[in-house]
């Protein structure tokens, strides 16, 4: 069954602000507590793989371990209240690892401002780019997010790979933390090679390979967190007095008073802070716009949705509200997850409800283990980092592209991925936009140059005879 999208302003508002609304249809008298228990054990199953990761992306970008999870946490709340897919899970994301992390260097301790600043700056520009996430909802440019060609989707997937790879390089061989470009990562890891901890680099191994082999056991076991665990249980035991950096040698205690107000700042106008707030706008928008669209059209398929599809024009008001309220609370930027999409789902999450179950229990079990997770070796989360940027490099995608969209569009996805990590996020994507409409439009033109063959009937080939 499906239903056709609202066409008109007028309507689409009305639609956003219905919170019971085509998302619940499958919670029906007959079998709502059969759904409700299976929401819930999705919740429970994600919501113990979400935790590490989290505070994995979290300090990849820049930004301190429980920020990772209250993003997580709400980004799903809000995500799951005011979006348009039924299934969609909401929280941080390795594509805007390289975005954040930029942002937190230029305007953080690394270039004489201070953490707080530049986290305000990150919340002035997210609020921001939530205001135009909405303003796109409602004048129904969903359908537009769709036309991205897959090569550069696909290509910017392999370069944010290849950049989570290198930029948690360091800590995985015990070098501790480096920033600036992937080529002044590279000369500081060649620079420093008889420095490396190669326990530092076992323990990174060992949770890469832990984390990978229980998941193809079952999806339903916490890979990441059992990883975690027995890490930090050989670094405290084993281990202890090797110089392995844990969680707490670079952040302190964290702490689980999660929610905290934290205003938007902006630093004194000048050029070059406007440039900055337009590019990284800019970002946010298009990565939170089309990774969210990508994965609630991908839960609908691994769903085996035949009722109503997701709305992309509510998902993009549901993703202006994810980055307005998420940083104003200590959070971050957010946006829909693939693989914890279809952990859920494959977990037998049915209705929105299992969002809000992942919201409560995450925040339940990290106020908790909050003691705990001071203590994971940063080698461990690097090795987990390492385990989803190889999770993200799909072999048959990059096939489908290869041996079907034809050799431009095979070049196009090489020339992204390979400009992703060496320039930065937007100058990669806008520049592979740019090749691609130049390439649409001339393919056209050549097209419509071309003579139309005049019809052939039988009274023509006789006339011709």
């Amino acid at each position: 069954m499906t239903t056709e999208a609202p066409t008109t302003s007028a309507a689409r508002l009305r639609l956003f602000f219905k919170f019971f609304d085509s998302r619940f249809e499958d919670l029906d008298r007959r079998s709502w507590k059969k759904t409700v228990y299976r929401d819930l054990s999705a919740g429970l199953v994600v919501a113990l793989t979400a935790i590490p990761m989290a505070m994995g992306f979290a300090m990849a970008m820049g930004l301190r371990p429980e920020q990772g999870i209250i993003a997580g946490a709400l980004a799903c709340a809000v995500g799951r209240t005011f979006g348009g897919s039924k299934y969609q899970v909401y929280g941080p994301t390795a594509a805007f690892i390289p975005v954040i992390a930029s942002l937190m260097a230029k305007y953080g301790e690394a270039n004489g401002g201070s953490f707080a600043a530049a986290h305000g700056m990150l919340v002035f520009v997210s609020i921001l780019a939530g205001v135009v996430l909405m303003a796109c909802g409602v004048a129904g440019l969903g359908k537009v997010a769709k036309k991205v060609p897959p090569s550069i989707v696909v290509g910017f997937t392999v370069g944010i790979a290849v950049a989570i790879a290198l930029t948690n390089s360091t800590d995985a061989l015990g070098l501790g933390a480096s920033s600036g470009s992937m080529r002044a990562r590279l000369a500081f890891i060649a620079a420093n090679l008889g420095q490396i901890n190669w326990w530092a680099l076992g323990l990174a191994a060992l949770t890469f390979a832990l984390t990978k082999g229980l998941l193809r056991v079952s999806i339903f076991i916490p890979a990441p967190l059992i990883a975690l665990g027995v890490c930090t249980l050989l670094t405290a035991t084993v281990l202890d007095g090797h110089g392995v950096t844990l969680v707490r040698d670079r952040f302190g205690s964290i702490p689980n008073q999660f929610f905290v107000f934290t205003p938007p700042i902006l630093p004194p106008a000048t050029l070059a802070v406007v440039i900055d707030c337009v590019y990284y706008v800019s970002a946010i928008v298009f990565v939170s716009g089309i990774e969210s669209l990508l994965c609630s059209s991908m839960a609908d398929r691994l769903a085996n949705n035949k009722k109503t599809p997701f709305n992309p024009d509510k998902e993009f008001w549901g993703q202006g509200l994810v980055q307005i309220i998420t940083p104003l609370l200590n959070g971050f930027p957010c946006t829909g997850a693939l693989a914890r999409t279809a952990t859920s789902i494959k977990a037998g999450a049915v209705t929105p409800l299992a969002g809000y179950f992942k919201f409560a229990l995450k925040l339940l079990m990290a106020y908790f283990l909050a003691s705990y997770l001071e203590r994971v070796p940063l080698a461990c989360i690097a090795g987990i980092l390492f385990w989803v940027a190889t999770n993200m490099v799909k072999k048959a995608e990059i096939l489908e592209v290869w041996k079907h969209a034809g050799r431009f569009h095979t070049g196009l996805m090489i020339y992204t991925a390979v400009m992703v990590p060496m320039t930065d996020f937007l100058t990669a994507v806008l520049s592979a936009l740019g090749i691609y409409v130049v390439y649409a439009r001339l393919t056209r033109k050549r097209d419509s140059d071309k003579p139309v063959a005049a019809p052939s009937t039988p009274d023509m080939q006789a006339a011709a005879e």
